[in-house]
C-alpha cells in the first residue's frame, strides 16, 4: 500500500481540506482523513505531501490524441477517413499511437484520462474511445471504453472536405439529411436477419442509446439542429465545442437535464468562420445558467498540456475556480459515464491523483506528480 501524508485536497465540491492522509491500494483510494484518524503503518511506501495541493487527475473529454499525432504530418493524421462522408464503423481504437508524444504531455499536465475521438470532417465519423493516460504502454492496458460514443459532425468541417469537391453534402440541408438517412436505414435493418453490416450495428447502437451521439456543432443553429435530430430519433446526446452555446444559453439550459455540453476549444484564433463569436465568456454564461460542462483541448488543436491556461482564461474572465475546477473532474466524470470511479477523491474510487507545487487554478501552480490508477506517469525532477 501507498500513503500520501500532510496532504491538502482540493476537490470541486468541497472548501480546501488541510492535513488530510490518502492510502491507495490496487489501484484504488482505500481511505482518505484526517491525518489524526488514520493509521499508515502498513504502508510500504509514503509520500510526503507537505506544501503542496492533491487534485483528483484531469479529464479531458474531447482529444484527438494519438490519432492525430504531431510532428509527423500526414503519416500521423490518423482520424479523418475522407474517403466517404459517412463512416459510423471507424473506431478510434484502430488509429491510436499510444506511445505518442501527447501522452507524455498530458501526464505531465495532470491529465489522467480522456476520450478520443475521429475528426469532423465527415458527416459521420465513427467510434470514440476512452483512454488512461499512460505513456508507453500497450492500447489493451490503457482502455477504459473502447466503445464510448458515436461520433457526428454538422456545420463548416463536412461542408469543406466533401462539398467543395462537389459531393454531399454541400449544405446545412445535406448534412442533417445524411444523418437521418443513415439512422432510418439502421432503425429499418433493425430485428432483421440481414448479414453483419458494420455501419449498421455502429448506428444501431446509438439509436438504442446504448452509446452516445457526440455531434460537433459550433454555432447556435447546428446546437439547435443537434437537439433537433436527436429528439427526432431519441438518441441521447453530447454536443461538442458548443461555441456559440452562450448566445442560446436561456434555451440551452432547458436541455441541460437530458444534454451533455463540452466547450471549446477557446485558446485559438477565429481562424474558421464557425468561431467568429469565439469567445471565454460562454463559460460564465454556462455556469451563470447552471448548465454543467466540461472544459476541451481538441488536442492538438490546442495542445493539452494548456488545459490549464485555458481554465485560468475562463476564470479571468469570470467563471468561478470551483466550477472550473468541475469542468475537468466531476463534470468531465459524468459526461464520460465514469462518475463512479473517476473525478473525486473518496474511497474506492480509481487513484486517479495530482500533485501541485501550489494550486493549479488561483496560484499558477504546476504539476510536480501524476497518478493514474496508483501507478506513477509523472515525476518532477524536483520532487
Amino acid at each position: 500500500m501507498l500513503a500520501i501524508i500532510n496532504a491538502t485536497i482540493a476537490t470541486a465540491d468541497k472548501p480546501l481540506q488541510e492535513n488530510i492522509v490518502i492510502i491507495i491500494a490496487n489501484g484504488k483510494i482505500k481511505a482518505v482523513g484526517p491525518q489524526a484518524q488514520l493509521d499508515t503503518s502498513p504502508c510500504d511506501d509514503i509520500i510526503d505531501a507537505a506544501g503542496r495541493v492533491i487534485t483528483p487527475g484531469w479529464i479531458d473529454t474531447h482529444t484527438h490524441l494519438g490519432i492525430d499525432e504531431e510532428g509527423i504530418a500526414w503519416e500521423g493524421s490518423d482520424f479523418n477517413e475522407i474517403s466517404d462522408p459517412i463512416t459510423p464503423h471507424m473506431r478510434a481504437i484502430d488509429g491510436i499511437n499510444p506511445f505518442d508524444q501527447g501522452f507524455h504531455d498530458a501526464a505531465r499536465a495532470g491529465i489522467t484520462t480522456v476520450q478520443v475521438l475521429p475528426g469532423s470532417a465527415n458527416v459521420i465519423g465513427g467510434i470514440t474511445a476512452i483512454v488512461k493516460v499512460k505513456p508507453n504502454h500497450v492500447l489493451s492496458d490503457i482502455i477504459i471504453n473502447e466503445v464510448a460514443g458515436l461520433k457526428m459532425a454538422l456545420g463548416e468541417n463536412p461542408k469543406n472536405f466533401h462539398g467543395k469537391n462537389g459531393k454531399a453534402p454541400m449544405t446545412r440541408m445535406g448534412i442533417a439529411a445524411l444523418i437521418r438517412d443513415a439512422l432510418v436505414d439502421a432503425q429499418n435493418a433493425h430485428g432483421s436477419q440481414h448479414e453483419r453490416n458494420l455501419k449498421r450495428e455502429a448506428l444501431s447502437k446509438a439509436i438504442k442509446q446504448e452509446i452516445p451521439v457526440c455531434i460537433h456543432a459550433h454555432r447556435a443553429d447546428d446546437i439547435m439542429t443537434a437537439i433537433r435530430l436527436t429528439e427526432e430519433f431519441d438518441l441521447d446526446l453530447h454536443i461538442e465545442h458548443v461555441t456559440e452555446g452562450y448566445l442560446i444559453a436561456e434555451t440551452l439550459a432547458t436541455y441541460k437535464d437530458k444534454v451533455k455540453f463540452s466547450l471549446g476549444p477557446t485558446l485559438s484564433s477565429r481562424k474558421k468562420v464557425e468561431l467568429n463569436q469565439l469567445t471565454w465568456d460562454a463559460y460564465r454564461t454556462f455556469a451563470e445558467h447552471h448548465i454543467p460542462f466540461s472544459t476541451i483541448t481538441d488536442h492538438p488543436v490546442v495542445p493539452i498540456n494548456q488545459l490549464q491556461t485555458s481554465l485560468q482564461q475562463a476564470i479571468a474572465h469570470g467563471l468561478d475556480p470551483q466550477t472550473a475546477l468541475k469542468s475537468v473532474t466531476t463534470y468531465a466524470a459524468d459526461i464520460l459515464n465514469l462518475s463512479a470511479t473517476k473525478g473525486d477523491i473518496t474511497t474506492g474510487k480509481d487513484a486517479d491523483l495530482v500533485m501541485w507545487n501550489r494550486h493549479p487554478l488561483t496560484e499558477n501552480g504546476q504539476a510536480v506528480l501524476t497518478m493514474t490508477e496508483g501507478e506513477v506517469v509523472y515525476r518532477s525532477e524536483s520532487l
